[in-house]
């Protein structure tokens, strides 16, 4: 017998957000590897970019200000994508990359984790 997993669907980790797309917005994300939705970023100060959160970076990515909506393949090049970046609330069990210090700086986002 196979037995098969279902990946973390886009949203999946959202409670609840603002109405309408007031909580997401269109975002670059940095070129590597593929990323799942629910993955918490950082903002890259040099380029702007976002980037999977990492608590000992120094470069902008150690602030955790956005989650990733949906799903992106590896890539060379910058990618497109979405992002919840405030008034949400969301499921910590469906989040990668979070610790305590990200969800304070996601808290000042007004991203809520439940």
């Amino acid at each position: 017998m196979t037995i098969k997993h279902e990946p973390i669907h886009a949203g999946e980790f959202l409670l609840s957000e603002g109405a309408g797309n007031i909580s997401r917005e269109a975002i670059n994300v940095a070129a590597g590897p593929a990323l799942n939705p629910g993955q918490v970023l950082g903002l890259v100060t040099a380029s702007g970019e976002f980037a999977p959160y990492v608590p000992t970076a120094e470069d902008g990515s150690q602030t955790a200000v956005a989650i990733l909506y949906g799903p992106l393949g590896e890539s060379d090049i910058v990618r497109r994508g979405r992002a919840v970046v405030r008034l949400a609330e969301v499921s910590e069990a469906h989040l990668t990359g979070l610790d305590p210090e990200g969800e304070k700086s996601l808290g000042e986002h007004f991203v809520i984790v439940r």
